[in-house]
């Protein structure tokens, strides 16, 4: 049996006696786009950070596809193909849409001052090569036409595109979205999830993303996780979670319990 993408084995992340994740353990298989949900302190982004590299784990392992990667930093986990995106995007707001892309690949040729003054050449070149590949990227994203436009200038949804833009620049195997869809109107989350999606099916990435937005939830993601209180409470596709009378009652809210249940009825 092939191992999933990433494997998180009865974590706990303690902020003194917090304990923010209590013992979670879950899979995100490769090829999905994994939801996870949950209310506000559920743990959900501890869960993200410590994954990513940007908290150690007080107890517990990570694995992805079999490797132990627990404690290994982002930079480390970068070069095996693991990104993270933010609820809030860290754009470089001075520089174009253009250039924030063409920053993100490692290891380039001008970075060095040998090559950068005898090496022009090849510097060049690498860059036309860059540049080309964050203009393939914009327009796949349908952002093109924003290639020179400064980042910071961008609204919230097409800040969003450009992080998820970002991880399009190296060769990324497992992204998790915090919060894509936070502050972004309709029209550009759905461009965002129409992303995503093919980004899915076309070029094999895997996905986890926290969302609160449950239309965009059931509309990409099999399974659905649920966290509560630092644990993993349900699993299932969109419609089992929905349907779930603990996961109503406790996390869902008793407006949709009560939506569900007049569905029910009219049916």
């Amino acid at each position: 049996m092939a191992e999933p993408m990433i494997r998180v084995e009865n974590l706990h992340k303690h902020f003194g006696g917090f304990h923010a994740v209590d013992g979670a353990s879950l899979s995100i298989e490769k090829g999905t786009i994994t939801g996870l949900i949950g209310p506000n302190g559920a743990g959900k982004t501890t869960l993200f950070n410590v994954v990513a590299g940007v908290l150690p784990p007080t107890s517990g392992r990570v694995y992805m596809e079999g490797e132990d990667i627990t404690g290994l930093p982002p930079h480390t986990l970068f070069h095996k193909g693991l990104l993270r995106t933010f609820q809030i995007a860290h754009e470089f707001s001075s520089l174009t849409v253009r250039e924030n892309l063409m920053v993100v690949p490692p290891h380039q040729s001008g970075e060095t001052l040998w090559n950068a003054w005898f090496r022009r050449g090849r510097v060049a070149a690498e860059e036309r090569a860059i540049a080309k590949k964050a203009d393939e990227v914009l327009e796949f994203l349908t952002i093109d036409h924003l290639a020179d436009e400064k980042a910071g200038n961008l609204s919230g949804g097409q800040k969003k595109l450009l992080e998820l833009g970002r991880t399009m620049m190296v060769d990324a195997r497992v992204v998790f979205l915090d919060e894509v869809g936070a502050g972004v109107n309709r029209t550009l989350l759905n461009t965002i999830g129409d992303a995503i999606v093919r980004l899915n099916r076309e070029r094999g990435y895997t996905f986890c993303m926290i969302e609160h937005d449950m239309d965009f939830i059931k509309r990409l993601c099999d399974p659905v996780i649920v966290m509560a209180e630092g644990k993993v409470l349900a699993e299932g596709s969109a419609e089992e979670i929905m349907s779930n009378e603990a996961v109503i009652e406790a996390y869902l809210g008793r407006g949709l319990r009560n939506k569900a249940r007049a569905a029910k009825a009219e049916a």
